[in-house]
């Protein structure tokens, strides 16, 4: 059983660039064709398990965006003006 599901919709995407080892490109067309979808959707669902399963990253994830809420909220209360 495949671990990835052929897409249903298409959401909004955007265009990354990237290098990979010709195995690695040979193993991703071939995914995708057992799959019936494409390179693109095969590397984005990827990209979603591995964050969905890295508990590290989560937590880090996590110290990250407090972090940047809490630089947020201390910015806009510097640049209010009366």
């Amino acid at each position: 059983m495949a671990l990835l599901k052929a897409p249903s919709k298409h959401p909004k995407t955007t265009t990354l660039q990237v290098r990979l080892e010709d195995e690695v490109r040979h193993n991703l067309d071939r995914y995708a064709e057992f799959i019936d979808a494409n390179a693109s959707y095969v590397v984005a669902e990827a990209l979603k398990l591995l964050f969905r399963k890295d508990a590290e990253f989560k937590r880090w994830l996590g110290q990250d965006t407090n972090n940047h809420n809490h630089e947020q909220s201390q910015n806009e209360g510097t640049t209010k003006t009366a």
